[in-house]
């Protein structure tokens, strides 16, 4: 019997690898397929709103010749969303992952920044233009990382997962291969114009699955992401990088919320 398709879209400046472990445990219920990096094809810039990079998710949807289960982390969530909207014979069903919708009031004060460059002032644009991407070698890039508390979270083996799959050769050493400047430009292009979508029903079923401590989530607000999603949230004990700290429960929430909003036991 054939699996459903399911296609997963990263956060920002994760490549897809991160996520072996989440992907893994779905592997047994669903065909998994993602996408190995967004942001990084000349063809599909980052634009202000996203316009390019859902124009690219929806290119790789295209090629899978059926409709696809969409699931995403963060910025992958709402690529998710964006896609579903424009095409929604290309999805079945979008579960998104601590990727709340920015609308209303905040959504007006996020393009006022945006109109008087404070853009990045106001995302995490503020720490990754500063971020450190070169290391003498690999073992001194994990040391790094795991001094710091957000990774010092995540379960065994996700950190060398991301690494595995993060770093490239650096005539200095290794260095990180998802830019610097694409997942600022990413932060600092976050659509501001989320709440058309909650004017009208949503074209195919949605789900949202949060962290009882995202700093994202508590930024955003949940007011707009349940008037899209009704009843259809959940909530997972961790911060908005949950899948990494917590993959395996992800995993299992994530079947649940697919089977709730295809209607299935």
């Amino acid at each position: 019997m054939t699996k459903p398709l399911l296609h997963f879209s990263h956060a920002n400046s994760y490549p897809a690898g991160t996520y072996r472990q989440l992907f893994d445990a779905l592997d047994g219920q669903f065909d998994v397929r993602a996408f190995d990096m967004h942001g990084h094809d000349p063809q599909y810039p980052v634009d202000d709103g996203w316009r390019a990079l859902t124009a690219e998710l929806v290119a790789q949807l295209e090629q899978h010749g059926r409709p696809a289960i969409l699931v995403g982390h963060s910025l992958g969530g709402i690529l998710s969303l964006l896609a579903a909207a424009q095409r929604p014979d290309l999805a079945r069903c979008v579960v998104m992952l601590d990727s709340p919708v920015v609308a209303g009031w905040r959504a007006v004060l996020w393009r006022l920044a945006k109109l008087r460059g404070w853009a990045n002032k106001l995302s995490p644009a503020r720490f990754s233009e500063r971020r450190r991407t070169v290391w003498p070698d690999a073992a001194a890039a994990y040391q790094h990382f795991a001094s710091k508390q957000v990774f010092a979270a995540w379960a065994p083996g996700v950190l060398a997962d991301y690494l595995d799959n993060g770093l490239v050769p650096h005539p200095e050493g290794v260095q990180l291969r998802f830019s610097r400047e694409v997942e600022t430009d990413i932060y600092n292009t976050l659509p501001h114009d989320m709440g058309a979508l909650l004017k009208k029903p949503f074209p195919v079923p949605v789900g949202f699955i949060g962290g009882t401590r995202s700093e994202e989530m508590r930024q955003a607000g949940l007011g707009s992401t349940r008037r899209l999603v009704g009843a259809n949230i959940a909530m997972i004990e961790g911060g908005h990088l949950y899948p990494m700290e917590s993959p395996l429960v992800a995993a299992r929430e994530t079947e649940r919320m697919v089977a709730r909003l295809l209607g299935r036991s």
